[in-house]
Parts: C-alpha cells; sequence; structure tokens
C-alpha cells in the first residue's frame, strides 16, 4: 500500500491541517480507515477510528476517551487525491449520533456563511446538503450498520 500525507481543509476556519499522526489501517479507491489521537490534548475525548467513503462524500468518525466508545460523528467531505497525498475538504456539515442513537445535524448555517464570503461554491454547497440528505437518509432508514461495518476489522477497542 502507498503512503499517502493525509490533510484536512476547512473552510471556516480557512486552514489546511496535515493529519500526521493518522494511520491508514485500509486503503482501497473508495474506502479509507485511518486510527487517529486527537492533534492537540482534549478532555471530551482522546482517540478514534474514521472510514472515509470517498465515493459517498463522506467521513464516519468513532470517537473514544480511552477505552470508553463516546459516539458517532460524520463529516461532509469531498477528497481531492494527488500523487502523494489526500486532501479531504470538509463541506461544513456534520452530522453527530449518540450511544442512544439520537441524531444531530451540525453547522448548517456555516453553509450560508461560506457562500456569502466566497469561501465555497454554489456546487459545493449543494453537493453538502445532498449528500447530507443522503446520509440522513441512510441513518434514519435504519442502516446506520453499514456505515459501520467497514470498522469491525479495523477497531481493537
Amino acid at each position: 500500500m502507498k503512503n499517502f500525507a493525509l490533510f484536512r481543509r476547512r473552510f471556516i476556519p480557512d486552514e489546511i491541517i496535515h493529519l500526521k499522526g493518522d494511520e491508514i489501517l485500509f486503503f482501497s479507491k473508495d474506502i479509507i480507515i485511518t486510527k487517529w489521537k486527537t492533534l492537540k490534548p482534549r478532555i471530551d475525548f482522546t482517540d478514534g477510528y474514521s472510514c472515509y467513503f470517498t465515493d459517498y462524500g463522506y467521513k464516519v468518525s468513532k470517537f473514544y476517551n480511552g477505552e470508553e466508545f463516546l459516539y458517532t460523528y460524520c463529516d461532509i467531505i469531498e477528497t481531492e487525491f494527488h500523487e502523494d497525498r489526500i486532501i479531504f475538504n470538509d463541506l461544513l456539515v456534520d452530522v453527530v449520533i449518540t450511544k442512544e442513537g439520537f441524531v444531530k445535524v451540525l453547522d448548517l448555517g456555516e453553509i450560508s456563511e461560506a457562500l456569502d464570503k466566497k469561501l465555497i461554491t454554489q456546487e459545493q454547497a449543494k453537493k453538502a446538503l445532498n449528500i447530507t440528505d443522503e446520509l440522513l437518509s441512510l441513518i434514519y432508514s435504519g442502516n446506520l450498520e453499514k456505515l459501520l461495518k467497514p470498522f469491525e476489522h479495523a477497531i481493537k477497542h
């Protein structure tokens, strides 16, 4: 497996972060699974696993605090493959699923702000909203397990 440098581009705030501590556990054209620790120490969570569904436009992460599973966090993304690096553009909208199954959509207002400031294109905004709709349909139809299945062999918690 080729070693890629992984980067996360955020539009609000405008930054590109090298995910230098992320370990790639599985790599294919449409699924990338990583294990990671927080970039800076935090008290609310310490580490986790992420599964990038590059063809579908979302990243599903399982957040932990040590051995304790906390919640599932979904980022809406677009993926740029380059020769030696992969850049995941965070398209602002997030979906959190608690252990109890409660679903919360975050940061919808940031799409409007990003459009006003010309940080994202209209196409990216539409893509983010459409992908969020598809992801929520999958979750609400009881198919969350399909998103979590790739983690089965990767997670050692």
